[in-house]
């Protein structure tokens, strides 16, 4: 349980999305404004959840709809440039997920030199993007081989835009992630990007994996927020940060201060 407070360097951290536009190779690719639109974008979010109090930043794909199962290599590439262009503004710890590929976040996570890395990395599922089966064991090998035991690997157990395949309850699949595959945390989500995950799996969770940190991958918000730390180790926010908390809006400085001041008070 320790680590995520000696990498994040505070209890209950507030992990911020840092939303990427759409990246080359994806239908809604801006190809007259390029690489360096991308780079302008995230740079500006950077700031203000920085100048926020985030914790922590994570870096996605997230403006690469439909999403891959796995990454294509103009993807991956360009975004490893866009993290390596503005690395130099960081200011809290990093990490990054390449959404909906282990085996790519392990690997990008290695190029940008990130603390953590979130993906699905165990289980099967009926998902919008076809029949979802990552590989775990790919993912931790190549992490080990790429002399990167250190990093560390957050689990999302409970995929969105997806329903498993079989009827394990959450916890159960929770337990068995960090006993089979060796899961640094288990984040849980609810069923979109935006919603909220349920309360109740989050405590049944937290309950099954006593020493792994489990936290909140979806839907925390200045309203919910106080009761979700009251059982999470931590939270992962991109909505809600957003202008009109609407996902695909730039990042509102002001609502991510109001969100940290209510985590302050939370943190006693």
């Amino acid at each position: 349980m320790t680590w995520l407070k000696e990498s994040i360097r505070t209890g209950k951290p507030v992990i911020a999305m840092a939303h990427l536009l759409p990246l080359p190779g994806a239908p809604l690719y801006d190809a007259d404004g390029g690489i360096q639109a991308i780079v302008d974008h995230v740079a500006r979010d950077l700031e203000a959840l920085q100048t926020g109090g985030v914790d922590a930043v994570m870096f996605g794909n997230e403006g690469d709809r439909p999403y891959l199962l796995e990454a294509s290599p103009e993807s991956l590439a360009a975004m490893a440039a866009v993290i390596a262009a503005v690395k130099g503004d960081i200011r809290v710890p990093c990490g990054v997920n390449y959404l909906w590929d282990p085996v790519a976040t392990v690997a990008l996570a290695v190029a940008t030199d990130a603390v953590f890395a979130r993906e699905i990395f165990t289980g099967v599922y009926d998902s919008d993007m076809g029949l979802w089966q990552p590989s775990a064991a790919r993912a931790l090998r190549m992490r080990h081989d790429l002399g990167r035991d250190d990093l560390k690997l957050m689990f999302n157990i409970n995929a969105e835009f997806a329903a498993p395949v079989g009827d394990r309850s959450v916890e159960a699949r929770a337990a068995s992630a960090v006993f089979s595959s060796l899961a640094d945390a288990v984040l849980v989500s609810g069923p979109m990007t935006g919603q909220a995950v349920d309360q109740s799996s989050l405590e049944r969770v937290a309950r099954a994996v006593p020493g792994t940190p489990v936290l909140a991958n979806t839907g925390c918000n200045v309203d919910n927020i106080a009761d979700i730390l009251r059982v999470a180790d931590g939270c992962v926010v991109g909505t809600h940060f957003k202008v009109d908390g609407d996902t695909w809006n730039a990042v509102d400085r002001d609502r991510v201060a109001r969100f940290m001041e209510v985590v302050s008070k939370v943190r006693g």
